[in-house]
């Protein structure tokens, strides 16, 4: 059986009281009245209306500190201003406070009528708002149980007996039979490496490195990544120029996962490059920031998909192809730059290539370092592709 919408309306005017209930009556809603706004605000509690009328001028509380006290209560009810003393000022002040809409005395009954059910209509629009993200939070824990339970255990046991068995059989096997169990090896290596991407992804651990934050030089984690995904960039053909500006401040964090951030932001634009071309990676200090942006001249980012590219499982239309990864990389990374107290934005044009900048604080400690190779910074082997 469908519930009645919920109606309170507060005012100090019976008659108001009246011709507003009289109105509703038969509309399908359940109303209720309260002559002030203590009364009000009690009837809010017992009631817990779908929509409230607030009057604005009312002996004792106030109609705006009643908006601020229904909102403390449930900013999920609707509630829309009635009152004879309409100005601009007192409307903008209104909605500040919570309001949704706002009508001003004498109204008729159908402009009551119409700024109900949108009233409600809004609240329908808000549950089910929320309905949907607390379904969205309970997939994300039913998928994490499923993830931890049912796919890695039994791949970890998978992988610990193939890895005894290569150990057994390394004299009986030959080359070729040899090469076919290192080949699973890597492969359910890489299916474990995957779910724990998927697990840092839809886990709240990665808030957790905040604990062990300490002094971080920026310019030796990109030195770091740059050397991780060096060997991707060598395949492709592409060049890493690499940027830093110098002084450079240290940020408070945890350097192994900026790392995992910029891995991810420099190893996408390697993918997501053509051949021959190159990325850019450079980091400068502004004011009390650290700037590290990653440039490439790739496939570039369609604008209506920009907003979602940072989301869980978001793959774009541009990147659908072999070179796709999961879409969890830009998540992590958002939660790891937020995690450090900084931002990440990005810039892009479908065919000219994207811009990705974090923006981390700076310590102040005005001690970083340009990293050297004996610092953990890039070697090259094979003949200076980083700059």
């Amino acid at each position: 059986m469908k519930i009645e919408p919920r109606i309170l309306i507060i005012d100090d005017e019976e008659i108001v009281l009246d011709s507003c209930s009289q109105i509703l009556e038969g509309s399908g809603y359940t109303t209720r009245t309260a002559t002030d706004g203590w009364v009000g605000l009690k009837q809010v509690a017992e009631f817990q209306p779908d929509l409230v009328y607030v009057d604005l001028k009312m002996p004792g509380i106030s109609g705006f500190e009643v908006l601020e006290r229904i909102r403390a209560l449930d900013p999920s009810i609707v509630a829309i201003v009635i009152t004879g003393y309409a100005t601009l000022a007192s409307a903008v002040e209104a909605m500040q406070k919570g309001a949704y809409d706002f009508l001003p005395k004498p109204f008729t009954p159908d402009e009551f009528r119409l700024i109900t059910k949108r009233g409600i209509e809004k609240r329908e629009l808000v549950l089910e708002t929320i309905a949907l993200r607390r379904e969205k939070e309970l997939l994300q824990q039913n998928f994490a149980a499923i993830i931890s339970h049912e796919l890695k255990a039994p791949l970890s046991a998978v992988q610990q007996n193939l890895i005894r068995l290569v150990q057994e059989l390394s004299d009986q096997v030959n080359e070729a039979q040899m090469a076919r169990l290192e080949r699973m090896k890597s492969r359910i290596n890489d299916l474990l490496t995957m779910i724990h991407t998927w697990l840092r992804a839809i886990s709240s651990d990665i808030g957790s490195i905040k604990e062990g934050f300490v002094p971080t030089s920026v310019a030796t984690a990109i030195s770091r990544a740059v050397e991780n995904v060096y060997p991707y960039a060598v395949r492709k053909d592409i060049d890493i120029d690499v940027s830093i500006g110098e002084p450079l401040d240290l940020v408070h964090g945890d350097e192994g996962t900026l790392v995992e951030a910029l891995v991810n932001l420099i190893g996408n634009a390697i993918r997501y490059s053509r051949s021959e071309s190159r990325v850019h990676v450079s980091a400068e200090q502004q004011t009390d920031h650290i700037l590290v942006a990653v440039r490439d001249w790739g496939i570039g980012i369609a604008e209506d998909e920009l907003p979602y590219i940072f989301g869980n499982f978001y793959r774009g239309r541009a990147g659908a192809g072999d070179e796709a990864g999961a879409g969890l990389g830009l998540a992590i990374t958002r939660r790891i730059v937020e995690a450090h107290g900084g931002t990440i934005t990005v810039t892009s044009r479908l065919g000219e290539g994207s811009t990705f900048v974090i923006a981390l604080p700076a310590q102040g400690s005005g001690t970083g370092t340009h990293p050297t190779p004996e610092a953990g910074g890039p070697e090259n082997p094979q003949g200076g592709r980083v700059t």
